[in-house]
């Protein structure tokens, strides 16, 4: 999404433009199209909404089995699962990804295998198990590369890896 102003390289969250959020978001209005739904629940996730985005992403994942394809309901769960993050709901955010990141790859899907590792090692950044995070960051990275991702994509997950890297190192000191 062109929101994205970056990243912050100590919670690995996206810089974001609030008020663009917020215009974009009225904009889509209540529109129930499944493209619409879930870039409701990236917003509203953004915007730390966790509770509207916790409802709108249940609906796009129903949604998305109803009428979606089954690549779309991947991406709908997977961001399902990062708002379970957000709320802090790890263990339910890593379960889920990792049925997703499985799934994916078994159809041969590696840029959505590798979307769902990127979360799921954000997942384990954030619950502090760095050497997991770090392995999945290193399995994204992978995927993406292999899957022709854009620099933007490869530069994030560079990103990450190097903070799961610092996090690690300064963990090792502390014990």
């Amino acid at each position: 999404m062109s929101y994205i102003k970056g990243f912050d390289p100590d919670t690995l969250r996206e810089k974001v433009d609030s008020r663009q959020c917020k215009e974009r978001l009225d904009e889509i209005g209540d529109q129930r199209s499944l493209p619409a739904l879930l870039e409701r629940v990236w917003l509203l996730k953004v915007l730390d909404r966790s509770e509207d985005a916790l409802v709108i992403s249940e609906q796009s994942v129903r949604v998305a089995r109803m009428a979606g394809t089954r690549k779309d309901l991947l991406r709908a769960r997977i961001l399902h699962a990062t708002v379970l993050q957000s709320r802090g709901a790890y263990a339910a955010a890593e379960q889920e990804l990792t049925t997703c990141a499985e799934e994916a790859e078994g159809q041969g899907w590696a840029s959505i295998a590798a979307f769902a590792y990127q979360h799921r090692g954000k997942v384990n950044f954030d619950d502090g198990d760095f050497e997991s995070a770090r392995k999945d960051f290193k399995r994204a990275l992978f995927l993406r590369q292999e899957s022709g991702a854009t620099e933007d994509q490869l530069e994030s997950t560079l990103l990450a890896i190097d903070a799961a890297d610092r996090r690690r190192a300064a963990a090792s000191v502390a014990s």
